[in-house]
């Protein structure tokens, strides 16, 4: 009972608001790499989740009963639970983490004085372009380590790209048949190297990913335990998710990747099953030759090595640095196709020997580690889109999906809520921001829930789908095909939200408090459904390849002496040189330090200096690539604050007004500056043009 002074709904209120203060005090106490720390914050996240279930349970159902009220509250709720079950799952796992890096540095060049053991990178590709290629064969070739070999797997058979890996020293692979996708394309080069005298260790490396040039050094230091079978690294994304880039959130709110590799890999690391993701991996060689190879029975073949490798005796751990990035999927359909395919292994592996009730020789933890796992995908994705649609029930139907009183919904709801959020965001900063976290896992609900479905149903059979990277992003696309159900859901919310409000006075939509729990969810549901649908709307993107750090450099036009000059912006081909102005056609040599001399032509003037176009040879071409992509730290947001957040979101929005006129300029600019481009000749150093991706303007 609430003191008598306060009123039920005012003691729900001062519960939420006492652990709101907490949240203000909290993070200047806690060490969040303290495990008595992490582990008292998530035991009463955990007592929290189960009160609050608990209170779900007995006071919120309808009454059993043969009704389609109770078939619909129960149902809700039985969706609830089991995103419940795995919330607490994953709140235990985050109640310790391990860094490795201190232990990394201490074992570094540990096979000394002995020679350093030699490691093939194996770089597998199927589809991908030479953009997309050339920087992760570049950047391999350049890894700082005395014993290494690249070979790129090539299941595409292509000639060009066996002409490219010969000029740049690269060893080209190619196999009779396509068998096993990514995992038969990497046994097959296994098998061919264990032929000619195995290494010791091999990498993988998707085709989109570049090598930090110590990504080598770093990861073999842990291999220092005999009993160590796998390390696996971050990935990190040197380009904005579709959610980051649609919403205009690219420079303020991290990638939709960040908490499971900053936050939940070191976790799972404590607990001694960190997970293997394929690439930015490095393998034991022994390890692996043990099962024959990388197992081939799940399309996820990296979540299954880990679980092959434990049941052996062998160790799998994380270093969190960042040592490699690579390309994000830039299309909201290549994004959800690579998490369906995801979910799907995943239900694989759960169907197969390797599954938590398995005959197999598995720890205790690694079964719990696939149950978590499972429990991620069955259960937090379905729950996402029954919170769209039961609601709908209540206000065509009269059907009461949650009776509950306000007061309630506060102290056991809210508290819960809030206390979440504080911790997650004190143990994991910027991870877990309402609203933005439901807007990326609603994306792709529909696909992932089917494909987790597909796969507990009917477990083999399906194809590997390659998440095509590359390819034009210069235009506005409208997915309007994952677009379509959510249109529905607002129209049929917005509807329902009107039919409340005109209809308040007759009872027959009277639930007392119980409405207003129900108005709460629909307005939050249309501000979910509005971000959306706004981030199914794919925005134009920059050239990928820019630093927008300022360098020295030396700008050498013909016939006048050579000037020192600020370069602004640098990609690939194009430079924006500050402080100086030079008439448009003007030729010369920028000499940039790290990089050496190219060859540069004026196409344009800015507002405080010229544009000049790049073209470099193939060695300065090369140089540009390890310059970019090969040094310094992770391209990610770090520290997530509301303000440029709020700031960010607004921008986006005010996008839409006007975006026609914006749009109908680039494009004229585009053309204009495409002519002079192409009248300088531009080519790149693999004699594509490149004019039209360099210059275009972004909107």
């Amino acid at each position: 009972m609430p003191p008598v002074w306060l009123s039920e709904t005012q003691s729900g209120a001062v519960q939420m608001l006492l652990v709101a203060g907490l949240a203000m005090i909290l993070p200047s106490l806690v060490d969040r790499k303290n495990t008595l720390h992490r582990s008292l914050l998530m035991a009463v996240t955990i007592v929290l989740a189960m009160r609050y279930g608990w209170w779900r349970a007995t006071e919120t159902l309808a009454p059993v009963g043969l009704t389609v009220d109770f078939l619909a509250s129960g149902s809700l709720f039985a969706l609830e639970i089991a995103a419940l079950a795995s919330s607490i799952s994953a709140n235990l796992l985050m109640s310790r983490i391990r860094d490795r890096s201190a232990e990394a540095t201490a074992n570094e060049a540990w096979w000394a004085p002995d020679p350093a053991p030699r490691v093939a990178v194996l770089i597998a590709t199927y589809n991908e372009d030479l953009d997309v290629l050339e920087r992760s064969i570049v950047g391999a070739l350049a890894i700082d380590y005395p014993n290494a070999e690249v070979l790129v797997l090539d299941d595409g058979k292509r000639d060009w790209l066996r002409s490219f890996c010969e000029k740049r020293g690269a060893r080209y692979v190619t196999r009779p048949d396509n068998k096993g996708a990514k995992a038969g394309n990497i046994n097959h080069a296994l098998q061919m190297l264990d032929a000619e005298g195995p290494p010791a260790f091999f990498a993988v490396l998707d085709a989109d990913f570049v090598p930090h040039r110590n990504f080598l050094r770093r990861a073999l230091a842990l291999f220092h335990d005999p009993k160590t079978g796998l390390v696996q690294t971050p990935q990190h994304f040197f380009n904005a998710d579709p959610m980051q880039h649609n919403l205009g959130l690219a420079r303020s709110y991290p990638d939709e990747q960040r908490f499971f590799f900053d936050h939940m890999q070191p976790a799972r690391d404590a607990w001694g099953m960190a997970i293997c993701c394929g690439t930015s991996s490095v393998a034991r060689w022994d390890a692996v030759a043990e099962l024959g190879g990388l197992p081939t029975d799940s399309i996820t073949e990296d979540f299954l090595l880990t679980l092959a490798l434990q049941e052996n005796g062998w160790q799998t751990h994380y270093l969190n640095e960042p040592l490699t990035e690579g390309l994000a999927p830039e299309g909201l359909k290549e994004y959800v196709t690579q998490r369906a395919r995801w979910c799907l292994g995943l239900m694989q592996i759960a169907r197969s020997r390797y599954g938590p009730f398995g005959q197999n020789a598995l720890r205790l933890r690694d079964r719990w580690s696939v149950i978590d796992s499972a429990l991620y995908w069955l259960t937090t994705f379905p729950f996402r889109t029954a919170a769209f649609v039961y609601p709908l029930l209540y206000w065509f139907f009269n059907i009461t999906v949650v009776d509950a009183q306000v007061p309630d919904v506060l102290a056991y709801f809210g508290v819960y809520f809030i206390w979440t959020v504080m911790t997650y965001n004190i143990l994991a900063p910027g991870t877990l921001v309402p609203l933005l976290k439901d807007v990326s896992q609603h994306l792709g609900a529909i696909q992932i829930t089917r494909a987790a479905v597909t796969g507990l149903l009917r477990p083999k059979g399906h194809p590997f789908s390659v998440t095509a990277k590359g390819g034009d992003r210069s235009r506005i696309q409208v997915q309007w095909q994952l677009m379509a159900p959510y249109i529905v859901l607002l129209v049929l919310t917005i509807a329902g939200l009107v039919i409340g409000i005109i209809w308040d006075r007759f009872a027959y939509y009277d639930a007392g408090d119980g409405k207003s729990v129900v108005l709460f969810w629909t307005i939050y549901n249309i501000f979910a459904l509005a971000f959306i649908l706004i981030a199914c709307v794919e925005l134009p993107r920059k050239e990928r390849h820019i630093a927008d750090q300022p360098v020295r450099a030396i700008f050498a036009a013909e016939g006048d002496r050579p000037r020192r000059v600020w370069i602004a912006s640098l990609a690939l081909d194009t430079a924006r040189i500050r402080g100086r102005i030079w008439a448009e056609g003007t030729s010369g040599i920028l000499r940039i330090p790290g990089v050496g001399d190219i060859e540069a032509t004026v196409i344009a003037p800015v507002a405080d200096g010229v544009r000049v176009l790049l073209r470099p040879d193939s060695e300065t071409n090369d140089a540009l690539l390890r310059r970019f992509y090969t040094e310094g730290d992770a391209p990610n947001i770090d520290v997530v604050r509301l303000g440029p957040v709020v700031r960010d979101l607004a921008r986006r929005l005010s996008f839409n007004r006007g975006a026609g006129d914006q749009l109908r300029v680039a494009s004229s600019r585009a053309s204009a500056a495409d002519r002079r481009c192409a009248s300088a000749g531009a080519r790149t150093s693999s004699g594509y043009a490149s004019c039209p991706s360099a210059i275009r303007p972004a909107v």
